[in-house]
């Protein structure tokens, strides 16, 4: 259905914000109709956030005006989301509906299904004890307990683990609720948006609107950048043309003279503000390696580490060499930080022995970013000891290296606790350029990082030559980058891969093995007491054979499309039916979970 049928949700027209003298965007203008599912992007700074909190009505515009459709009911999930101490998860989502005017059974049934929805099975559980994955799960029961119109997610996928992300991923993928989402991750916005927005000053009109996928938003960006440059080409050639003449002497003695004057000024100010717009600052990455070519970096055999009575890992053989680019992939929880607090030597194994080259330079990305002191000014997190740092044997004056990480003159005496996730990341890259390593070791080094800065640290990241170890939830990085991946699955088992896919593909196989067995087992074993359903569990686990059956013929159909034999040699055409592909199986691996969810 088009945007010309679809009714509106809500209306922004001529949005406008800053902080202090500075803009975070202004003029813009757009529309959220039924049914969007919008993926929202720009780069650091940008106002992504801020525009989130003012469509939530958490802030006002400095001038503009969003108008939202009668009734509108909206649920939001800040990026940093926080719960009242003391209190269960069924009581912090019950204290979203409060104002809702719902008699208390209505109330409590809604909690209910919104926390099943999420995945929670303990109503009574305290948020304290949670992981950062289910932090987030808990946050997103929060929004959605409302059943809104309009739901609005800032940055879900960070700190979920990819089996998170995927869930989160056929969670939306299933709503029939307009949405959007702000995210860095390519996959999950490839995956999950119908529509993308992109905030930046470089579009005339400060936002650039796609229908369709992440994909299409690229190709429609370039195109209209390249149209752009070309323009600018041909208005500067104009620009130097009108300039010559006007320094010639020309005389405002006619109307036609006053007028190209006039239009001169005109072109002139219309080419400086295309500048203003096209510069774009370019974050530069160079991670070091010391080039030291040792064969065995760092090893490990046998190694096996427990929490108390509970393993994990068990019987590690590993060997770090020069050019090893070794993913990390697991739930949260299931030993990731540990495995690499022992390879940087701050944890000791239990048992098993670990073998590490002489004088090994290893550093290290830790997740929490605890090296970081938040109180300290931006010039002195960049250069802790004087104006300048030393960079690969030669001095860079401090104003040189924080414009190298997208850092103005006048940000220098700024707090470091007054800066943006994405700023603080920055600093952390430019801290570990300043260090040569022969094993480079990062723990969630993408959070917070914007695409373009995502894509010059990939880059850096492959041209590294020492070794790496890389524990990161954003599929896209770790495809690209890794040549083989470590799999944890929390009970000490430790798998390896060639690459992502192999192991999405396992998987996969692992999913729709437990599927069978459980139908089996079903089959053959004595039905367990009923579950009692809510009314609106009983009408979606009614509809769900019908759905599972609609799903699977549209897998089947994705399927037969990928080996078609006429795309072979379409790179393009190919890459849109495996993606295809790939939605609809994790549109069927969703729904027979939620079935097993429902199943009395």
């Amino acid at each position: 259905m088009s945007h010309s049928i679809k009714p509106i949700l809500l209306g922004c027209t001529d949005l406008s914000k800053a902080f202090g003298r500075d803009p975070l965007f202004e003029g813009l203008s757009f529309s959220i109709h039924e049914g969007d599912h919008i993926g929202l992007i720009g780069p650091n700074g940008a106002g992504k956030s801020t525009l989130l909190r003012i469509l939530a009505g958490c802030e006002t515009a400095d001038n503009g005006s969003s108008v939202p459709r009668k009734n509108l009911r909206v649920g939001y999930m800040p990026q940093h989301p926080e719960f009242p101490p003391g209190l269960s998860a069924e009581t912090i989502v019950g204290e979203a509906l409060v104002d809702s005017g719902l008699e208390e059974h209505d109330r409590n049934q809604r909690v209910a299904v919104a926390l099943s929805r999420t995945g929670f099975n303990d109503p009574e559980v305290d948020p304290e004890t949670l992981s950062g994955g289910w932090r987030a799960r808990l946050a997103l029961a929060r929004a959605i307990v409302c059943e809104p119109d309009l739901v609005l997610l800032d940055e879900p996928t960070n700190h979920l683990d990819i089996e998170s992300i995927i869930w989160l991923e056929s969670f939306l993928k299933s709503q029939k609720a307009a949405f959007i989402v702000v995210s860095h991750d390519r996959y999950f916005l490839q995956n999950i948006a119908r529509r993308m927005l992109d905030i930046d000053r470089v579009y005339p009109d400060g936002l650039l609107s796609v229908e369709g996928t992440y994909a299409d938003m690229l190709e429609t960006r370039d195109t209209l950048l390249s149209q752009q440059a070309s323009y600018r080409e041909s208005l500067s050639n104009r620009v130097r043309r009108e300039v010559a003449w006007l320094r010639r002497g020309a005389k405002a003695r006619t109307s036609k003279s006053k007028s190209r004057i006039d239009a001169a000024h005109r072109s002139i100010e219309e080419l400086e503000q295309g500048r203003r717009r096209s510069a774009v600052t370019t974050i530069g990455v160079d991670l070091a390696s010391t080039g030291r070519k040792t064969k065995r970096l760092w090893s490990a055999r046998d190694v096996a580490k427990s929490y108390g009575q509970t393993p994990v890992i068990r019987d590690l053989d590993l060997l770090l060499t020069p050019g090893t680019r070794l993913g990390v992939i697991g739930a949260n929880g299931s030993g990731k930080t540990t495995l690499l607090k022992m390879i940087v030597g701050e944890l000791e194994p239990d048992s098993g022995t670990i073998e590490t080259a002489d004088k090994l330079r290893v550093v290290y990305f830790d997740q929490d970013r605890r090296s970081l002191d938040t109180t300290l000014t931006l010039k002195r997190a960049l250069a802790p000891e004087g104006d300048s740092v030393i960079y690969r044997d030669g001095l860079v004056h401090i104003v040189t290296w924080a414009k190298r990480f997208g850092f103005s003159r006048d940000q220098l005496d700024t707090q470091v606790d007054k800066l943006s996730g994405g700023e603080r990341a920055r600093i952390h890259l430019a801290r570990l350029m300043l260090r040569p390593a022969d094993l480079l070791v990062l723990d969630e080094p993408t959070n917070d990082l914007d695409i373009a800065t995502l894509e010059v640290l990939e880059e850096s990241l492959l041209e590294f030559q020492g070794a790496l170890v890389l524990v990161i939830h954003d599929r896209h990085v770790i495809d690209r980058v890794a040549t083989e991946i470590l799999a944890l699955d929390g009970s000490g088992v430790v798998q390896r891969f060639a690459d992502y896919w192999q192991w999405e593909e396992s998987r996969r196989s692992a999913g729709s093995k437990r599927s069978e067995k459980r139908t089996r087992k079903e089959n053959t074993s004595p039905k367990p007491r009923a579950r009692k359903l809510s009314y609106l569990e009983q009408r979606e686990y009614e509809g769900m054979e019908e759905r599972i059956l609609a799903a699977e013929t549209a897998l089947a159909e994705a399927r037969s499309a990928t080996e078609d034999p006429t795309v072979a040699s379409d790179a393009s055409q190919l890459q849109e039916r495996l993606t295809a592909l790939e939605n609809a199986q994790a549109e069927v691996d969703g729904l027979y979970a939620r079935w097993a969810e429902l199943e009395p």
